[in-house]
């Protein structure tokens, strides 16, 4: 999900889907997550994109239509860690493209300490008796994931929400979201109904532990800006499960570079050379992984296999990233397979046919799925 590559993810352009604006999601979940814009435009479709061009602005790519399935094509930003907005790209210029995907590496921009808001303690607390009133920790993971998730139907679509601030903060916010805020804050919660730990404080550390590498902040640059690697990264503390193979998913065979192509684009990277070489090094090391996603076509085939809470990533054709959206599977009443996530077309809502929804997205071309895995 975006900065800031993962952040997010914000206004792009024409090309597509919801960027994962890397710099964008610092300032929303988590000190440097991605947040993505949503375009003025109801229609628009963008997550974790950047506000102002901080390090994960990532211009909007989509125009969605939701669960109102409209016949038109929808577009997702890209998500490197950048949820973009690609429409119009032959209007933006490189460097506001790379504001939205950079993040930062540098140890003294960092702020770990966050003031926990009333509001959002206090809607913690009634999530919190919602699963115990409803048993939940009694569930399989996924059921916790997608009752979890439906707590916040509704809830507001909010754009550059971590990319606020010059520093990196481990932001958190349970009244508003993009679309890697949604699923990250989502999965934490549920982690902790699956082991009854209804700690508030702890429900904050998993979100740190699934936003930075190996599971802690440390700059900018520690920030999981490209989905792919946040995958990798949260599979290794078994955290989640990469299934894209065990689905058929097939190669992407795509070089993850497009914060580095863009550096004019993003503020830290153009003021710190260090910072530059980070990401540089950060998308080298995913130059030796393969990235697999389930082609656009496949989708329906593998209904059967899904599970409600699945992690969904919108795997898009922009040059140089890997995925421009996420959400959670949706397992709507009938049995039929859903998506479930923040759009920049305003809210947290239902997606009810997931290869509909998929189809519509320009420049999608398949999704990558992962799986929440129980604590041990």
């Amino acid at each position: 999900m975006k900065q800031n590559p993962l952040k997010n993810m914000r206004n792009f352009g024409s090309l597509a889907v919801l960027g994962f604006a890397i710099a964008g999601v610092n300032n929303f979940l988590i000190p440097n997550v991605w947040a993505f814009q949503s375009q003025a435009a109801a229609n628009s479709i963008v997550d974790r994109q950047t506000e102002r061009r901080s390090p994960d602005a990532a211009t909007q790519l989509t125009k969605e239509s939701e669960n109102r399935e409209t016949t038109t094509k929808q577009t997702l930003s890209s998500f490197p860690s950048l949820f973009w907005q690609f429409n119009n790209l032959p209007e933006i210029s490189s460097s506001q493209l790379l504001d939205v995907l950079v993040r930062q590496p540098d140890s003294n921009n960092t702020e770990r300490e966050i003031a926990a808001q009333p509001e959002d303690v206090a809607r913690f607390e009634k999530i919190v008796q919602y699963a115990k009133q409803q048993n939940l920790p009694d569930r399989p993971i996924g059921e916790i994931v997608q009752a979890i998730a439906d707590n916040f139907l509704g809830q507001p679509y909010a754009e550059g929400l971590l990319d606020k601030s010059g520093t990196e903060k481990l932001v958190v916010t349970l009244d508003k979201f993009d679309c890697v805020l949604f699923v990250e804050t989502v999965l934490a919660i549920a982690r902790g109904v699956a082991v009854k730990d209804y700690d508030y404080q702890n429900f904050v550390n998993r979100i740190e532990e699934q936003r930075y590498l190996n599971g802690k902040m440390n700059g900018y640059c520690s920030r999981l800006h490209y989905f792919s690697e946040w995958i990798n990264d949260n599979q290794k503390r078994q955290t989640v499960e990469n299934i894209t193979t065990q689905l058929g998913g097939v190669p992407m065979n795509k070089q993850l570079n497009f914060m580095s192509q863009h550096r004019s684009s993003y503020p830290q990277m153009v003021k710190d050379e260090a910072t530059y070489q980070c990401i540089v090094g950060i998308e080298a090391d995913l130059a030796k992984t393969t990235v697999n996603y389930i082609p656009t076509n496949l989708i329906k085939s593998i209904y059967s296999q899904l599970k409600p809470g699945d992690i969904v990533a919108v795997a898009t054709d922009v040059k140089g990233l890997d995925v421009t959206h996420t959400g959670l599977v949706y397992r709507n009443a009938d049995g039929n397979m859903g998506l479930i996530h923040a759009s920049p077309a305003g809210q947290v809502t239902v997606a009810y046919d997931l290869h509909r929804y998929i189809n519509r997205v320009e420049s999608a071309i398949g999704i990558v799925v992962a799986r929440a895995k129980t604590a041990n």
